[in-house]
């Protein structure tokens, strides 16, 4: 079995890429922030601590995470921020590791985990190879803004926030340009999923 990390900056079609990998293969796709999402729910192990990190004006009446609030705390404050990855990041990490291990003993050919912090939660760890899907800055914020309703300040905070071209480019042992028609990146996706074939 072939475990491939996938990153990229934000806005560059990561999960357009897992989307199709997913359905084309006999491939597993993961998603760091589903993960995140399910492990933030009532009852799962990130909920309580990120109550008692922010208090109870982060839930809503049904008493579930109100995901906005607390993203709207941490934008503007660097340390709740890094509070909140240091509950989350680690849970995401080890419940991957569990699905990569149940994925390996079903038999299964590739898995495939997205996550925008791999190169820095260390995927490399769990993973046999990295992929940086990059697409050009300005159509990154032009995605964002038509498909997420961004404002070009919130794009330029998260950007900001994220690693450079180069230092994606020094991690990851594939890249697929993701700047222009999806069916160019498919090509791209094809051709290097053949090089499996060999090997």
């Amino acid at each position: 079995m072939k475990v491939i990390g996938i990153t990229g900056g934000v806005g560059a079609g990561k999960t357009e890429v897992m989307t199709y990998i997913g359905s084309s293969y006999d491939a597993t796709v993961i998603q760091a922030d589903e993960v995140g999402y399910l492990l933030m729910q009532p009852g799962k192990e990130c909920y309580g601590p990120i109550i008692r990190l922010f208090g109870q004006q982060v839930t809503t009446v049904s008493g579930e995470l109100n995901r906005k609030r607390i993203a709207d705390v941490v934008f503007r404050d660097q340390e709740k921020l890094k509070q909140l990855n240091d509950i989350v990041h680690p849970a995401v990490k080890q419940y991957i590791r569990n699905a990569i291990e149940k994925e390996r003993h079903h038999g299964t050919e590739f898995v495939f985990i997205e996550a925008a912090l791999l190169i820095e939660d260390k995927y490399d760890e769990i993973c046999d190879e990295l992929w940086y899907i990059y697409a050009d800055e300005e159509i990154r914020k032009e995605r964002l803004m038509s498909d997420r309703g961004y404002s070009s300040e919130k794009i330029s905070g998260i950007m900001a926030n994220q690693l450079s071209e180069e230092q994606f480019c020094r991690h990851c042992d594939f890249e697929i340009d993701n700047s222009g028609d999806f069916g160019d990146t498919k090509k791209q996706i094809d051709q290097r999923m053949k090089k499996y074939e060999t090997l």
